[in-house]
């Protein structure tokens, strides 16, 4: 299976910004660990990652006829982006939602806006928290409900 690894906007400054939250590793780095865990398994996945809304839309308007489904990270437009909750809504393959930092803790924490996510209700599985497992989690959840589709 072929998968899309998305990234959002300021995920280009992993390894820079706010280390205590999102680690140290680049994004260059978290791709290849993302990569290497799909190809042990024997798929495939692209990465992508943009700080514009706009071309994000595209690239998941596209992601059908190349992918299976989608890993996402939509960064701060995880609170209020309805046009990318909708271009996730209208794809017809599967995508999860993915974050490092737990983002209801965050939430609880004072980033009260940091709670809601209006593209978690498109998705079929949201994780948060995990660090880079997450996205291996997110594959490994794309994985089990396309074979049940298939099967």
């Amino acid at each position: 299976m072929r998968f899309l690894l998305l990234n959002g906007p300021n995920m280009d400054m992993l390894g820079k910004r706010d280390p205590s939250i999102y680690g140290t590793g680049t994004l260059a780095e978290l791709e290849a660990f993302v990569k290497a865990y799909a190809e042990a398994r024997g798929h495939f996945v692209v990465a992508f990652q943009s700080n514009h809304e706009g071309v994000l839309i595209d690239v998941i308007h596209a992601a059908p006829a190349r992918f299976d489904g989608i890993i996402y990270n939509p960064g701060a437009h995880t609170h209020y982006s309805y046009a990318l909750r909708d271009a996730v809504d209208a794809i017809g393959i599967p995508v999860v939602e993915v974050h490092i930092s737990d983002i209801h803790a965050r939430a609880a924490a004072g980033e009260a806006f940091r709670g809601v996510s209006v593209i978690a209700p498109v998705c079929i599985a949201q994780i948060s928290g995990l660090g880079w497992e997450g996205y291996c989690r997110a594959l490994d959840i794309l994985i089990e409900k396309i074979g049940e589709n298939e099967g």
